[in-house]
């Protein structure tokens, strides 16, 4: 069974987005380069606001649509919960200082590490 990740991004406007990912260092990196989504790159959505891990994607995918469904103020509730000041939670994820002879393995292993907590956020 595949892990998955549901996470909102929001653009410097107000404009958010929710996806889903299998890998959300990947997809935010990507997200944050402008090669992920039109819809992202249109409207500057870069900025990870929220996320929740599970442990089926199948369960993940369930979740990003039933957030898709609520309204603009729920969402907005939810990102206040683990994220009250609206900061870019991988703000610095693209500036890892790496040597010559790390892989590409060995930096999201370390990224993982540092930047994902061990506890995730209860997933409603």
């Amino acid at each position: 069974m595949q892990s998955g990740v549901v996470y909102i991004l929001g653009s410097d406007t107000g404009t958010l987005y929710i996806g889903v990912t299998s890998n959300l260092i990947r997809r935010t990196l990507q997200h944050q380069a402008g090669k992920a989504s039109h819809f992202t790159t249109k409207y500057g959505c870069h900025r990870l606001l929220y996320y929740e891990l599970f442990t089926d994607i199948a369960a993940a995918i369930a979740r990003e649509k039933s957030l898709k469904g609520k309204t603009r103020a729920k969402k907005l509730t939810l990102i206040r919960t683990m994220n009250p000041e609206f900061k870019d939670l991988a703000e610095k994820w693209g500036w890892l200082h790496i040597g010559p002879a790390w892989s590409i393995a060995e930096i999201e292993a370390d990224l993982q590490r540092r930047f994902i907590p061990s506890s995730p956020p209860l997933a409603p």
